[in-house]
């Protein structure tokens, strides 16, 4: 009796359990994809192949990315055309806030761009300032190599060509018109210099002879907002998928995938919490 009352008991404890599974895999969302509008540097840094399988997971939603410069992105929210919104654009962020189109702006992380080039540094960069080292470069015509795709490290980009007093123009200027991985990639075989994300740089380092001659200038600081879409402006977007997606992030689960996401592969954090300002 003894053993068959222990059996029953196992039984019942292990029904118990399954039970609860099958509870929780049930609450599926209702409308389960989500437009997800981002740079390239969340996706060729490798930062949403950790996060969004986890988030998926745990919540039923499908991710849809499309990775694109910041510009592409934030006007794709613009006209309803994503649900929620992960860039690095600040002051066009704020511009875009500004038209009603996106809501509930909150900020998630931050690193930093980097001047990187060959180790003969050719301009002689090293050290300097942003807005010198473009200087140097512009005045010996070393090549440079341009995102000129409206992203935000084209936005960053463009304002420090303004900050160092240059329009720049020439031979010596390329516009790759791609993402930043494809970008460094252009650079390397050009012998050029460029501005990257330092995670995407990181995340492509192995492959390349560039190396980092600036950083730590202030002007050169990243810093990454999630948006959502307004419901109330685009009755197609998944409200609630949305909200879901820029919440996880936000999560103390989310926050630490962030911070610790880099460390083992590279020895150090890609991404960092916060603005990064003092």
């Amino acid at each position: 009796m003894k053993k068959l009352l222990t059996y029953f008991l196992i039984v019942a404890a292990c029904v118990a359990i399954l039970s609860g599974c099958k509870k929780q895999d049930a609450a599926k969302p209702a409308n389960p994809e989500i437009i997800l509008a981002t740079t390239t540097s969340t996706r060729d840094s490798g930062l949403l192949d950790v996060l969004i399988p986890v988030f998926e997971k745990q919540t039923g939603y499908v991710v849809k990315t499309i990775a694109v410069g910041t510009g592409q992105a934030i006007e794709l929210g613009i006209r309803g055309d994503a649900d929620v919104l992960l860039t690095h654009a600040p002051d066009a962020e704020i511009r875009a806030m500004e038209t009603g189109a996106l809501i509930n702006r909150q900020l998630l992380m931050h690193n930093d761009f980097i001047i990187i080039g060959m180790n003969d540094d050719r301009a002689n960069i090293k050290g300097r300032s942003a807005a010198d080292a473009l200087r140097a470069i512009a005045n010996t015509q070393s090549v440079f190599v341009s995102r000129g795709d409206n992203s935000g490290t084209h936005m960053l980009e463009r304002k420090l060509w303004q900050e160092a007093g240059i329009t720049p123009a020439g031979s010596w200027y390329l516009e790759s018109g791609a993402g930043m991985g494809q970008t460094l990639g252009i650079a390397n075989e050009r012998n050029g210099y460029t501005i990257a994300d330092r995670g995407t740089y990181l995340a492509h380092m192995r492959n390349l002879d560039l190396v980092i001659l600036v950083e730590g200038d202030e002007a050169l600081l990243n810093i990454y907002h999630v948006m959502e879409v307004n419901p109330e402006r685009f009755s197609r977007v998944n409200k609630a998928g949305a909200r879901a997606f820029a919440d996880f992030l936000l999560t103390s689960e989310g926050q630490k995938m962030i911070a610790e996401f880099g460390k083992d592969t590279f020895g150090q954090p890609l991404f960092f919490l916060g603005d990064g300002k003092k």
